[in-house]
C-alpha cells in the first residue's frame, strides 16, 4: 500500500479490497481518492461537512438511477462509481453543442425527479430555509429585494414538489460511459422542480451565461424539454439568481454577484416584455 496516503484511507482500502488508481485530491467539502473495486473504476469520497455527508445518503436513495451509484458506505465515506467517459458538458456548452448539453441536463433531472417506491431520506429540508441568505440581503439592496419578492411568491404557492438535486450545473453531470450521463454532488433539499432547472441558466462559471442570445436560446430549450411553464421558470431564474448572488455576497465575490444579477435582469426583461 502507498505509504504516502493519508491514514484515514488505509482501513477502507483493506476492508473493501480496493486498489489505488490515481492521486488523492480535495474539494472544499470532501476528500477523494480514485480506486478500483472488483475490477471497476470507483471513487472513495470522504465528506468534510454535514452537507456533503447528507449528499451521500441521497445518492444511495437514487440507487444509480440518474446519479452515480454507491457501492458501499461507512460513516462519512462512500465508495461510488467513477466517471470514465470522455464527454464534458461544460466543453459542449462552449463548443457549439449548448442545446445538446442543456437537453442532457434536463433528461438527468427528469430521472432524479421521478417518483421512487421507497420514501426519501428523512433528513431532507424544504426550499424555504435555503433562501435565508437572500431574505437577509433583501433588506439592504433593491436588487436582492426583487429576487426575494419573486422567491416568496413561488415558495408561498409551491407546485410539482420533488426531491431536488439542489446544485445542478454542467460540472455536476458526468459521462459514465455505458451508464450514460449521471449526476454527482447533490444537496439534500425538496421543493418545486423548477428550482433545479433555473440553476442551469445561472452558472457563473460558464463565460457565456450572461449573453442575451445564449440565455434566450437555452431558456427556450430548457422550458420546452422539461415542459415547464415559461413564466414560472423565469420567476425561478430571478429568485435563484438572487439567492446565488446572496451567497456570493457572503463570500465577497463581486464577479459572481455581477454575473447573477445580469442573468436576473435578462429573465426579468422577458417577464416584463
Amino acid at each position: 500500500m502507498n505509504s504516502s496516503l493519508p491514514a484515514h484511507w488505509r482501513p477502507l482500502l483493506e476492508r473493501w479490497n480496493l486498489i489505488v488508481d490515481g492521486d488523492a485530491f480535495a474539494t472544499p467539502g470532501s476528500q477523494l481518492l480514485p480506486v478500483r473495486w472488483q475490477g471497476r473504476a470507483a471513487m472513495l469520497k470522504r465528506a468534510l461537512t454535514p452537507e456533503e455527508a447528507s449528499g451521500g445518503v441521497l445518492l444511495r436513495w437514487w440507487d444509480g438511477d440518474g446519479a452515480a451509484r454507491v457501492y458501499a458506505h461507512e460513516g462519512d465515506t462512500v465508495l461510488m462509481e467513477r466517471a470514465t467517459g470522455t464527454g464534458d458538458l461544460f466543453s459542449m456548452a462552449l463548443e457549439g453543442q449548448d442545446d445538446q448539453a442543456s437537453r442532457i441536463l434536463c433528461a438527468t433531472l427528469a430521472r432524479l425527479h421521478a417518483p421512487r417506491s421507497a420514501p426519501p431520506p428523512a433528513h431532507l429540508v424544504p426550499l424555504r430555509p435555503w433562501f435565508r441568505s437572500l431574505e437577509t440581503a433583501a433588506g439592504e439592496d433593491t436588487r436582492f429585494a426583487r429576487s426575494w419578492a419573486a422567491a416568496l411568491a413561488l415558495l408561498d404557492d409551491p407546485r410539482e414538489p420533488v426531491v431536488l438535486h439542489g446544485d445542478m450545473h454542467h460540472r455536476n453531470v458526468l459521462d459514465f460511459g455505458e451508464r450514460g450521463w449521471l449526476a454527482i454532488d447533490p444537496k439534500c433539499v425538496t421543493g418545486e422542480r423548477g428550482f433545479d432547472y433555473a440553476n442551469l441558466l445561472t452558472n457563473p462559471d460558464l463565460p457565456t451565461v450572461t449573453r442575451p442570445e445564449r440565455f434566450h436560446r437555452q431558456f427556450e430549450v430548457i422550458a420546452d424539454t422539461a415542459r415547464l411553464d415559461s413564466r414560472r421558470l423565469l420567476r425561478w431564474v430571478v429568485a435563484f439568481a438572487g439567492l446565488s448572488a446572496a451567497w456570493f455576497r457572503e463570500d465577497e465575490d463581486d464577479d459572481g454577484i455581477a454575473s447573477d444579477f445580469a442573468v436576473a435582469d435578462l429573465a426579468q426583461s422577458m417577464l416584463d416584455g
